[in-house]
């Protein structure tokens, strides 16, 4: 059906039928802004939309597909790789923060049914007291980050680095489809189950996890408990370069002896420590004291934290932060030695711990890192690689940037290094650019007030802009050609070019199946 002015006005109709003219904007500051991710603006939506339920996203994506329109689905928005901005004019995005409860939190089964539009923050709020967490629990953009989100573009932090990705941590999901159709996935597929096992049958529960949206529209989803590890240990170290460093990590990964294990270079490291106000060290402080076990603990990791101040990272070349959290405190202890003779086999040096102990302390904080320390714009690029790849891959990164130094130097553009590792068998490399240009409405909502009000502002610099998109180009290719994998593939990453042709094939047999007119988020994945 062909977008005419009368096919418009009625879907318009259609939709505000379903869920109340109150929850469709159509105004040009909402269609601009909620069709928008960090890092790109192109096309603003026809309309968003607020669905409050299952039926009324059933609805909608019928009515839309049946209209001829594209729907895209939005989460939090803290993406930056276009997964939910559309890629075609008068496309409707569906904005889920609506469907955001607790359905059911189950300790006896141990799982846990939330609504896909849900934040890590306000799960992670719900099971405070209940003795339990997901095992993977939440992006460090929790506050706003949703599960559904999560589970379409995939993400790593807090938990990864033993129970891996959000994906990995998945039993069930529900799923609407182009159709309208609302398909159950999992152990909960069947007529008389319950969502509590992954595997009955294909993984149909994978099949929409990883899908930048494009094979289907999550609805709710329910994920695995696991018993929550009050015994918790902290350490950091310097090194000198990235290569002992990254094999440091990359043991303690393949040993499994931290919970959390992650690194920065120079440059990011110095970003970050300009970022942080002092208020902030004050709130910070309060959070370590409130997570510590007993009155003593709790004064005394204030006291060893706020001594420590920053000072002790001015000479710091590249650090590691290593969280380790368990069921007792000498296991505890016996997992802490271990990191330690580890890093120190390595030429690693041990460091006062604020970084890791507070960032546990406070996990889901303001999100005013989406822009740099003074203002700047700000992108992340990735890589998840096997260990033995990852010092080769930081060296190809390192040349990129270095055959680009003069044009670098020349738009102002600064670019360091984020390291992870998740699980026992990959190691994640995040180039992470700043640059000097102007915010969008996206950066503007996201920063708290205060911070905004202080920062310098930049005019738009499409220049240094075009630097970075073409800096950034040239390390997609080169992940491809080492055969890297990625979070958030969304339209940015060279999904459908690095596969084998029999695996795309099957990809893109299965959105024509599910998706035959191509109307859920046209152009995710590169379909």
């Amino acid at each position: 059906m062909k977008n005419t002015a009368a096919n418009t006005s009625s879907l318009i109709k259609a939709v505000a039928a379903i869920v109340g003219a109150d929850s469709v904007l159509t105004d040009e500051q909402s269609c601009s802004f909620y069709s928008q991710d960090i890092y790109t603006k192109i096309l603003p939506a026809l309309a968003v939309v607020r669905p409050g339920s299952t039926a009324q996203v059933a609805g909608v994506v019928a009515a839309a597909t049946q209209h001829g329109h594209g729907v895209v689905t939005r989460g939090g928005g803290m993406s930056y790789t276009s997964g939910y901005v559309p890629a075609e004019p008068d496309s409707i995005v569906l904005d889920m923060r609506r469907l955001n409860r607790v359905m059911e939190c189950n300790t006896e089964d141990m799982y846990v049914t939330v609504e896909a539009g849900c934040t890590w923050k306000e799960l992670y709020d719900a099971l405070k007291e209940t003795g339990c967490r997901t095992p993977y629990w939440g992006t460090l953009s929790g506050i706003k980050a949703t599960v559904g989100g999560s589970l379409s573009q995939n993400s790593i932090f807090w938990g990864s680095g033993r129970y891996g990705s959000a994906a990995d941590s998945v039993l069930s999901l529900e799923v609407v489809l182009a159709d309208g159709t609302i398909l159950d996935t999992g152990s909960n597929a069947q007529i008389h189950g319950a969502p509590f096992f992954r595997h009955y049958g294909p993984d149909l529960t994978g099949l929409f996890c990883c899908d930048t949206g494009a094979l289907g529209i999550k609805t709710k989803a329910t994920l695995q408990l696991v018993p929550e590890l009050t015994a918790r240990r902290f350490a950091s170290f310097d090194f000198d370069h990235y290569g002992p460093m990254t094999k440091t990590m990359s043991a303690i990964a393949r040993e499994g002896l931290a919970m959390e294990c992650f690194g920065f270079d120079p440059f990011l490291q110095k970003q970050r420590l300009q970022r942080d106000s002092l208020l902030q060290d004050v709130k910070a402080l309060a959070g370590v004291m409130k997570a510590s076990s007993g009155v003593v603990a709790a004064v005394r990791d204030g006291v060893k934290t706020a001594v420590a101040g920053r000072g002790f990272m001015e000479n710091v070349a590249y650090s590691l932060h290593v969280m380790i959290e368990e069921a007792s405190e000498a296991l505890a202890d016996d997992r802490l030695d271990r990191t330690r003779q580890i890093c120190s086999d390595c030429q690693g040096r041990e460091i006062e711990n604020s970084i890791p102990r507070i960032l546990r302390a406070n996990p889901f904080t303001p999100l005013n890192n989406v822009v740099g320390p003074q203002g700047e714009r700000w992108a992340p690029v990735h890589a998840l690689i096997p260990h033995s790849g990852a010092s080769t891959v930081i060296d190809g990164v390192e040349k990129i940037f270095y055959d680009h130094r003069e044009l670098m130097e020349r738009e102002g553009i600064g670019a360091g290094f984020l390291f992870a590792t998740v699980s026992t068998n990959c190691f994640v490399v995040e180039p992470v650019f700043f640059w000097p240009d102007a915010m969008t409405e996206i950066h503007q909502d996201t920063v708290e007030p205060g911070v905004l009000k202080r920062l310098p502002r930049f005019d738009k610099n499409l220049e240094a802009r075009h630097a970075v998109a073409q800096i950034r180009q040239e390390l997609l290719e080169f992940f491809c050609n080492m055969g890297a994998s990625h979070l958030q593939v969304g339209k940015a990453y060279l999904y459908k070019e690095g596969l084998k042709s029999p695996s795309w094939e099957l990809v893109r047999q299965l959105k024509n199946i599910l998706d035959p007119g191509n109307r859920i988020n046209p152009g995710a994945l590169g379909l």
